[in-house]
C-alpha cells in the first residue's frame, strides 16, 4: 500500500505589484505640487510681460494672462488696465488724424472756391458765359470750355486768334504752391475720319495735348502738375440726339485736383 505524500503548506505570501503604479502616481503628484509651487512664486514683473507677449500674438485681447500673477492684484496696475489705456491711446491718435484730414480738406476747398470766383470773375468780365463754366467736384474744380471757342470743327490745332485768350486762361491756373491739373478732352458721337485722324478719340487727345501745350508756355506754370488725356465720345456730358446736347459734348476739361489727390492715389 502507497503511502500518501503529507502535503507542505507554504507560508503565504501578499501579492505586491500594485506597489509600482502607486509609487508612480505618487511621484506625479509630487511633481504636479512642484509645478505649482513654482507658478505661484514666478516673478511678477516677468510674467506680466510673458502675459502681454502671448495676448498680444495669439488673441490680439484679453484674457487670464493679463494678469501679473496667478491671482489678480488688488493695488497694482494689472496687465488688463494698461492694454486698455494702449487702445484708448491708439483710439484717440486715430481720431485726431482724421480730424486733421478733414479739416485739411475743408482748407483746400475753401481754398478751390477761391480760384472758382476768380476764375468766374474772369468769364463774366470777357462774358464768355456760354463758352466757359465752372463746377466743384470731389474730384476738384473743373472747368469746361467748348470747343468751338478754339476749335474749329474736326481740327485739333487752336486757331492763332484764340492762343491770347489760351494764354489768358494758363494765368488763371498759376497756384502757389502748383495743384496738379488734368486736360482732357471730348467729342460727340458723330464719326470723324480724315488724313489726319482715325477715330474721336484721336482727334480729343490732340486737342488736349495742344492745349496743354499753350498753357505751359506760361514761365510760371510748372509742367510736371500737368497730364493730358482723351476720352473721345464715351465720357459725354449730355445727350448726343439733339444738336445742343452734341455742343455741349464737344469741350476741353480742366481738372485742378486737391492737394491730396496724390496721396490717395498712393496709397
Amino acid at each position: 500500500m502507497a503511502r500518501k505524500k503529507k502535503k507542505k503548506h507554504d507560508d503565504e505570501h501578499v501579492d505586491e505589484s500594485w506597489l509600482i503604479p502607486y509609487a508612480d502616481l505618487l511621484t506625479l503628484l509630487l511633481a504636479l505640487f512642484i509645478v505649482l509651487f513654482a507658478m505661484s512664486s514666478v516673478d511678477a514683473a516677468k510674467f506680466q510681460m510673458l502675459s502681454k507677449s502671448f495676448n498680444a500674438v495669439f488673441t490680439g485681447g484679453t484674457g487670464v494672462l493679463e494678469y501679473s500673477s496667478v491671482t489678480p492684484p488688488e493695488n497694482e496696475k494689472d496687465g488688463i488696465d494698461q492694454l486698455k489705456k494702449d487702445k484708448e491711446k491708439e483710439k484717440e491718435k486715430e481720431k485726431d488724424k482724421e480730424q486733421k484730414k478733414k479739416e485739411r480738406e475743408a482748407a483746400d476747398r475753401q481754398e478751390l472756391e477761391g480760384v472758382q470766383k476768380q476764375v468766374n470773375q474772369f468769364i463774366k468780365d470777357k462774358k464768355l458765359e456760354h463758352q466757359l463754366e465752372t463746377k466743384l467736384t470731389k474730384e476738384g474744380l473743373l472747368i469746361t470750355i467748348k470747343d468751338s471757342i478754339f476749335f474749329d470743327s474736326g481740327q485739333a490745332v487752336i486757331r492763332q486768334e484764340d492762343i491770347p485768350l489760351a494764354k489768358e486762361i494758363s494765368n488763371l491756373l498759376v497756384l502757389n504752391p502748383p495743384r496738379n491739373i488734368i486736360i482732357s478732352g471730348h467729342t460727340d458721337n458723330v464719326p470723324i475720319k480724315n488724313s489726319q485722324f482715325q477715330s474721336n478719340w484721336h482727334l480729343s487727345v490732340m486737342r488736349a495735348v495742344n492745349f496743354m501745350a499753350i498753357l505751359t508756355e506760361n514761365p510760371k506754370l510748372d509742367a510736371k502738375v500737368f497730364s493730358a488725356k482723351g476720352f473721345g465720345e464715351y465720357k459725354p456730358a449730355a445727350s448726343n440726339k439733339t444738336a445742343e446736347g452734341r455742343s455741349k459734348n464737344r469741350r476741353v476739361e480742366v481738372l485742378i485736383q486737391p492737394r491730396n489727390a496724390a496721396t490717395d492715389e498712393n496709397q
